[in-house]
């Protein structure tokens, strides 16, 4: 019993020795926690913007386009999850078509599942028509302005071709309160596409762990934290986070109390 008490005693005191000789071996997973804990405290060189619900108010598309599936308004989600999709598939097959058109083919194939007839000009109309004037949510100007003066560097990114969100921006009133615009347009690949955000990091000649996306949207969010991105998710009403992707460092429920955060940063 004694020699096994001795025996006991000399491999703790070496596993101890080990692991101050070799850090990596006794503290490795300490000093990743603590540098990515350092990271959240530290201010991102870029903060990147979604558009549509993260900072443009989507209302009144939503009721053009339940207006054109027959006042179907519980076709919303399918016909929003469609075009997503679709995006999705383009990018896959390596093909690209504006997002606006891609819901409108979406909406098509929604409304011919529900036995509701739509044209092809009557489904763009539904979505472009409405879309290129959609106001800003509430907070949005006075949160953009705060981290503007506050020192941050402001970039849009969207799925949204440059035209379009330069005519949305133009009609939010919110155009100068962006340093630059990024569409996915000029890759040919939509969000979430890991591709998209490396891009968008090369452009602004910065190292992804520099960016932070905001965005109402959990697929941008685990897109852009995929990419080694940091990342601040709008709670929006019905929005959510994929709980399979990892867990941004802000969540709040509209811009503004994620602009105090962000402007808490050193």
């Amino acid at each position: 019993m004694e020699n096994n008490r001795r025996n006991f005693i000399k491999k703790t005191a070496l596993v101890g020795l080990a692991g101050a000789a070799i850090p990596q071996f006794g503290f490795a997973k300490n000093n990743v926690k603590s540098e990515i804990e350092n990271n959240f405290i530290n201010r991102p060189k870029v903060l990147f913007f979604d558009v549509n619900e993260t900072l443009l108010d989507l209302t009144a598309m939503k009721n053009s386009v339940g207006k054109a599936l027959g006042n179907r308004s519980d076709l919303l989600p399918l016909w929003f999850t469609t075009m997503l999709q679709y995006s999705l598939v383009s990018t896959v097959g390596r093909q690209y078509k504006d997002f606006g058109v891609i819901g409108a083919a979406a909406l098509q194939m929604v409304a011919s599942n529900n036995n509701i007839s739509i044209s092809e000009t009557e489904a763009k109309e539904a979505i472009l028509g409405p879309i290129r004037s959609l106001p800003a949510h509430p907070e949005v100007k006075k949160a953009l302005a705060e981290l503007k003066n506050a020192g941050y560097k402001l970039v849009s990114f969207t799925n949204s071709s440059n035209k379009g969100v330069e005519t949305q921006f133009k009609n939010a009133g919110l155009l100068d309160l962006f340093d630059d615009r990024l569409s996915v347009e000029d890759i040919g690949k939509f969000k979430p596409h890991a591709d998209t955000y490396d891009w968008a990091a090369r452009k602004m000649g910065i190292a992804s762990n520099e960016c932070l996306l905001v965005a109402a949207h959990g697929w941008d969010i685990a897109g852009a934290l995929w990419a080694n991105w940091r990342a601040a998710f709008i709670s929006r009403p019905g929005a959510q986070l994929y709980p399979l992707a990892p867990t941004p460092e802000i969540n709040e429920s509209d811009l503004a109390l994620i602009t105090k955060k962000l402007i808490a940063l050193k």
